[in-house]
């Protein structure tokens, strides 16, 4: 009783008496506001490889157009360094940009700003990202499990689909985890193409949901649909008669995808010990026509409607707080391809591609990992490739947890 009423007396002098002001030096708020006015954070991943395969010209993964570069790449090389600048723009607001440099040519990977500040679990991005499809698509190069990405990924994407355009998510209130997301934009990523009209020219819908299971294991599953549309988009074929003939795509692309995600870590600390399987499973339709671009060869003008699948597993087991090891299989399907007038004229074999890896790796930090990974790749028909890959990942800089 005795404190409780000096603590009342104290708060009735505090009410009356105006303490003094102290007067900050001119000289002290200007350092403050130079310090903060522009204080981003700043991070660098340098990611570089040696590679032993098999040299094969125009490398591709044979029964699929081709979606990127030739991984053709071996010996030494610096492969990707990403620069990284993200900040809050203000309480509401929050950008990022990501450079991507790589043989001396650099380009943006991402460049996008989020918001803060809507709350009721909405979440809105806008400008050029990583799209939150699937599973993987969403994580960059150096914070993938394995030195390359999946087949899956190489012929649905090229390596992973970007968008420019507009995400919004909503997080269900909810204790079961529930994501929903909804996407709309250019569509210039393969499989689509830019058009440079107005306009939407791709769109994506997705959900998520996962959950724990006591203390030391948790899971996610999700399903996602995305539809492009390509504007002649060239790819090679080969005639009967051995000749080279360039066709052009005009049409659209349907892609299904689910993914499913197990973590397990003793008593939920996964610092010391902990297993993560991973999955996903795709199937992609294409309908519309096929015309004559540049060499034709016996190449006419007719229908173009293909279905094709492929899914990967992989699971990863770190043993000791610096080590993992890891294996992954990965298989694909060319399926049903339909050229129309062309199936008399063109070479369209059946194939089911396939890869094996396993990996292990060793961290000193969360910031510096080298990994070796070998690989049998039968991707291409009539060819194995046994490969072996050294990589370094080393983070500079202020760089956030990954996602789930």
């Amino acid at each position: 009783a005795a404190l409780e009423q000096r603590l009342a007396q104290a708060e009735t002098r505090a009410s009356v008496e105006k303490p003094e002001s102290v007067p900050v030096p001119v000289e002290s708020r200007q350092t403050v506001a130079a310090a903060n006015a522009f204080n981003p954070e700043v991070s660098l991943i340098l990611q570089g490889q040696y590679r032993h395969a098999k040299d094969v010209p125009g490398r591709a993964i044979s029964g699929f157009v081709p979606g990127g570069e030739s991984l053709n790449t071996r010996g030494f090389s610096a492969d990707e360094t990403e620069l990284v600048l993200a900040a809050n723009v203000d309480p509401y607001w929050r950008g990022q940009a990501i450079v991507a440099m790589a043989d001396g040519q650099a380009q943006i990977e991402e460049a996008w700003f989020q918001s803060l500040g809507i709350g009721e679990g909405i979440g809105l991005k806008a400008g050029r990202f990583r799209s939150g499809i699937g599973y993987l698509n969403e994580q960059h190069p150096h914070a993938r499990d394995f030195s390359d990405a999946p087949l899956m990924y190489q012929a649905m994407f090229g390596d992973s689909y970007a968008q420019d355009g507009v995400q919004l998510k909503w997080l269900a209130p909810t204790p079961l985890f529930v994501e929903l997301g909804a996407e709309i934009g250019r569509g210039a990523h393969f499989p689509g193409t830019d058009r440079n009209r107005n306009g939407v020219g791709g769109g994506a819908l997705y959900v998520h949901v996962g959950d724990d299971v006591g203390i030391s294991n948790s899971w996610r599953a999700g399903a996602s649909w995305l539809k492009t549309r390509a504007a002649e988009r060239t790819a090679d074929f080969v005639d009967i008669n051995g000749a080279l003939a360039q066709g052009a795509f005009t049409g659209d692309s349907t892609t299904w995808l689910a993914d499913f995600v197990w973590k397990w870590a003793p008593n939920g600390n996964s610092a010391h010990q902990n297993f993560k399987f991973q999955s996903e499973y795709f199937m992609r339709d294409e309908r519309g026509g096929l015309d004559c671009a540049g060499t034709c060869g016996a190449l006419v003008d007719s229908r173009y409607k293909t279905r094709q699948s492929g899914w990967y597993a992989q699971g990863v087991y770190q043993f000791a707080p610096e080590w993992r090891a890891g294996l992954r299989y990965e298989q694909l399907d060319s399926g049903t391809r339909d050229l129309g007038a062309n199936m008399a004229n063109l070479v369209v074999d059946s194939y089911r591609p396939k890869k094996v890896s396993a990996m292990v790796d060793y961290s000193w930090s969360e910031f510096s990992r080298v990994r070796l990974q070998i690989a049998q790749d039968k991707s291409m028909q009539g060819i194995t490739d046994n490969q072996l890959t050294l990589q370094y990942v080393m983070s500079l800089g202020a760089h956030g947890a990954h996602k789930f």
